[in-house]
């Protein structure tokens, strides 16, 4: 990156310096200089492109966020839960409001859990589990902005 910042100052600083050509301009002259020209701004265009962030694009439990078979209690949004009926929104709401859990057997200590909701978690317990808290889905569980 640095090489190309530095090439591309010389090529631009180069464009200033007098020519050691004759001094009778022609059209091939000109032609000459517009390349050296264009070629100087293009070198500096191209330093000037930022560089691509190294942003986690991917989280590798993606499938776990509600579209798999499996739901993560510490990053899935309470929206995940819609097709798990009886979950939602009564035991929904409280799982994601509490948290985060270090094990599936953490969700029945949650506090106002009624004895239906128990059953309800016990019925889908097999199909939760608990990952380490993703800051990039912690912030979003219980309202990510869709509505219907």
């Amino acid at each position: 990156m640095k090489l190309a910042i530095i090439s591309a100052l010389v090529a631009s600083a180069a464009a200033f310096a007098p020519n050691a050509q004759p001094a009778a301009q022609t059209a091939l002259n000109a032609e000459s200089d517009r390349r050296a020209f264009l070629g100087a701004a293009a070198a500096f265009g191209a330093a000037a492109v930022p560089m691509a962030a190294n942003a986690r694009v991917d989280y590798e439990g993606i499938g776990l966020l509600g579209g798999g078979a499996q739901i993560d209690l510490n990053n899935a949004n309470v929206r995940a839960y819609l097709r798990l009926r009886g979950m939602y929104p009564g035991a929904a709401g409280k799982i994601v409001t509490h948290g985060p859990y270090k094990s599936v057997a953490d969700v029945y200590n949650i506090p106002g859990l009624t004895s239906a909701e128990k059953e309800v978690i016990k019925m889908y317990e097999s199909k939760f589990v608990v990952t380490a808290p993703s800051p990039e889905y912690v912030i979003d569980r219980i309202n990510n902005g869709l509505y219907r």
